[in-house]
């Protein structure tokens, strides 16, 4: 098999920081990691909050604290930094080799849908962002390792696309169009999904958007083991 961890995002129209942030970042005891986080608003005072939250999550994955402790600590290190004032959404994707499971921890009100040859499935379990109750804990869900499997994770920005307009983004529909057989890449699926929500706000995000896809996929026995990162983003050109 073959992991692909693909990210799309896009900051809200005219605001000069995105609120969401996401890191991936390899696991001591191997595996891999994906966390994203939408800090409240938007804007700086959002980026500052969501990198702090960020900051301190990965730091407790690189040194192996399990995701369920981690997002534990980090509710009540927010919780307590901010009194309950502020609270942020928060989505830990975790790859475990040696388990051969990915596991989902998840402080989002959102669900994540999960695509597979037996269809779509989506997990919307009631769950509360941290930082606001003293007593949140996440929610965890874990599905075996397997071939042609896409789990997908977003950001509210996502899910409320072109609410202005009266447009609804149906992404469970969307979703369960596409083909499940190994020919859609993980970028691919990000990128469609992200361009769908800007069309339906008219190539102007109402909120800062993110989406996240793993997926599992088909790969040759005599392929070689090279791993690769591709990370691009947008800059304005200085001015003189």
């Amino acid at each position: 098999m073959e992991l692909e961890a693909a990210v799309a995002k896009v900051g809200k129209y005219a605001s000069p920081e995105s609120g969401d942030t996401v890191e991936l970042i390899e696991r001591p005891s191997g595996g891999f990691s994906i966390v994203m986080v939408d800090g409240q608003g938007s804007g700086r005072g959002a980026k500052t909050l969501s990198n702090l939250v960020t900051a301190r999550a990965v730091a407790m994955l690189k040194d192996g604290a399990r995701d369920g402790a981690v997002a534990r600590a980090v509710h009540d290190y927010l919780y307590g930094y901010r009194s309950g004032q502020v609270s942020a959404t928060l989505n830990i994707i975790s790859v475990d080799f040696q388990a051969r499971a990915i596991l989902m921890s998840r402080n989002n009100p959102l669900p994540y849908y999960v695509l597979s040859p037996e269809g779509l499935t989506w997990a919307r379990e009631s769950s509360a962002p941290i930082g606001l109750y003293p007593q949140t804990k996440p929610v965890i869900t874990q599905h075996d390792l397997r071939e042609n499997l896409y789990l997908i994770a977003f950001t509210d920005g996502i899910a409320s696309a072109g609410s202005r307009y009266g447009r609804d983004p149906d992404l469970a529909n969307f979703l369960a169009a596409l083909p499940c057989d190994g020919t859609c890449r993980a970028q691919d699926l990000a990128d469609m999904i992200l361009m769908r929500a800007m069309e339906l706000d008219e190539g102007r995000p109402n909120d800062d958007m993110s989406v996240v896809v793993l997926a599992v996929l088909p790969r040759q026995e005599d392929a070689p083991k090279i791993r690769r990162l591709l990370v691009s983003f947008p800059m304005e050109r200085p001015y003189r």
